[in-house]
């Protein structure tokens, strides 16, 4: 119980941290921190309205989140689920096009699984260079999301461009049978019932089978897994393969139930937020879904800060960005020994000396 109650307060003390900073960085501008922490909570989850909006900007972050928090367990920092979220709204987009498909639901099972192949293979790419060519993971994965979004836009602006998109560059947009609609009539597309069930299913995995619990003994520790016998490679390019395939599912959720077409309204950070919402998680597939829900009301709230008080929209990335800060701090307190740093820092007591001529 004090082992949970640690995991929950500690991000729990960071959140409320960024919060009053967020508070006292505003109050230099002139703007009063209760109205901003109000007007966050009424545009995150004020009504209806805005519940449909935290949990239609929720459901990409649980899926970016995955892409951090499962290769995360195999021992890999990846940061680079940007790059399989576009390409996954890319394929998404292509496949619908460039291949005869059912229209019905079948269909949009098969353009959401493109999305997947497409996000899978980017990530495992990253997983590869580190356990073949000993590349830093966490600098390749950057540096592939650059790539990702320049292929992207080469794409999108290019040779997949719909002649009739002007102003805005996009694909042709998908067919009306294989649209994502939203649940019980609302705003609140499938794609959160796509998050929340990978992120259960996903956590079951890690702790309830055979191949979940070698993952997270190749992370834990590589050399016990090695003296084990168990495929470390293998291993770890089957979680860096889950976890992209996620964010590339993210991907095509976006276009399948929200734009309807790829453009680069689709480069909107989930990818790098996922980062935060991982963190944040400790990595575990369970956390991730409240976690997710909540940044999301931040990104919800945005709009209602710049129109009721005058803040800019992207005032939440700081926000954001404070987060993460205190949630890295937060983690280098968790490592230190405080009960071994006190006693060692407590006055020991002087022993009594005697020299031989007292004797």
């Amino acid at each position: 119980m004090r082992q949970a109650l640690k995991e929950v307060a500690l991000p729990a003390f960071a959140i409320a941290a960024a919060l009053l900073l967020f508070g006292i960085l505003v109050w230099f501008a002139g703007v009063d921190p209760v109205d901003v922490w109000l007007t966050l909570f009424k545009g995150a989850f004020g009504d209806w309205f805005s519940w449909q909006n935290t949990l239609q900007r929720a459901a990409p972050l649980m899926l970016t989140a995955l892409c951090v928090a499962i290769p995360a367990r195999a021992g890999l920092i990846i940061i680079g689920g940007e790059g399989a979220l576009v390409l996954g709204g890319l394929a998404c987009a292509a496949t619908s096009y460039l291949l005869p498909l059912p229209m019905n639901i079948a269909g949009s099972v098969m353009v959401c699984m493109a999305g997947a192949i497409a996000g899978g293979l980017w990530i495992m790419l990253a997983g590869w260079l580190r356990q073949f060519r000993g590349i830093n993971e966490t600098i390749s994965s950057l540096l592939l999301a650059y790539i990702a979004i320049g292929i992207f836009k080469h794409l999108v602006e290019g040779a997949l461009r719909d002649p009739s998109s002007l102003n805005k560059p996009s694909t042709y947009p998908l067919p009306a049978p294989l649209l994502i609609g939203g649940i019980g009539g609302s705003d609140v597309h499938w794609g959160l019932a796509i998050g929340v069930a990978a992120c259960i299913g996903l956590g079951f995995w890690l702790r309830a089978t055979v191949s979940g619990f070698s993952v997270r003994v190749v992370g834990g520790n590589p050399r016990t897994a090695q003296l084990v016998g168990l495929p470390a490679t293998r291993l770890v390019l089957a979680a860096c393969a889950v976890g992209g395939a996620c964010a590339g599912t993210a991907g095509a959720i976006e276009v399948a139930a929200v734009h309807t077409n790829a453009n680069a309204s689709m480069i909107a950070g989930y990818g790098y937020a996922g980062i935060l919402v991982a963190f944040i998680a400790r990595h575990s597939p369970f956390a991730i879904v409240p976690v997710a829900i909540l940044f999301g009301g931040f990104g919800a709230a945005g709009s209602l800060l710049q129109r009721r008080l005058g803040l800019p929209d992207a005032s939440v990335q700081v926000l954001q960005g404070i987060a993460f800060v205190l949630i890295l701090a937060s983690e280098g307190l968790r490592r230190i020994d405080w009960k071994t740093l006190l006693m060692n820092r407590m006055p020991k007591p002087v022993q009594p000396t005697f020299s031989k001529e007292a004797a």
